[in-house]
């Protein structure tokens, strides 16, 4: 049981970068619809669809993600997370990183804090060059 939207995020990423397919799961919601959308894919919807999409990225072995520029907006029973995710690929040249924007949504059940969605898209490749600010006044 996950006692803190803070706890089961963390969590969720450490099952990532174990390749813990039971540890992701049991991070996610059983008792609300929940929704996964990776970077380039198609939004998953259920537990089924969740599952099936985890156990293949995991399948691949363990992942090595740094999250940055973590902001957390929450009330007594949700939690809202944005952030970005910097994923550290293996290739045969060498380390490569990919950059995802990533809005994470947790609800306060009976079994504690569970995710109910994951959503990344691609971010620039350098973010870190590009000096970005958080403006609220911007809009898209």
């Amino acid at each position: 049981m996950f006692t803190t939207p803070q706890e089961a995020e963390q969590a969720f990423y450490e099952a990532l970068q174990k390749a813990d397919l039971a540890l992701m799961m049991r991070v996610w919601s059983d008792d609300e619809e929940i929704v996964c959308v990776h970077p380039g894919g198609m939004r998953l919807v259920g537990h089924d669809a969740v599952q099936s999409a985890w156990q293949k990225i995991l399948g691949n072995g363990p992942m090595a993600v740094n999250t940055l520029r973590p902001m957390a907006m929450s009330s007594a029973m949700s939690s809202v997370h944005v952030l970005i995710e910097q994923i550290v690929l293996k290739t045969p040249d060498g380390d490569k990183t990919a950059n995802c924007y990533t809005t994470n949504v947790f609800h306060k059940g009976r079994a504690g804090w569970k995710m109910i969605l994951h959503h990344a898209s691609h971010a620039p490749q350098d973010i870190d060059k590009l000096g970005l600010q958080d403006r609220p006044d911007t809009l898209h």
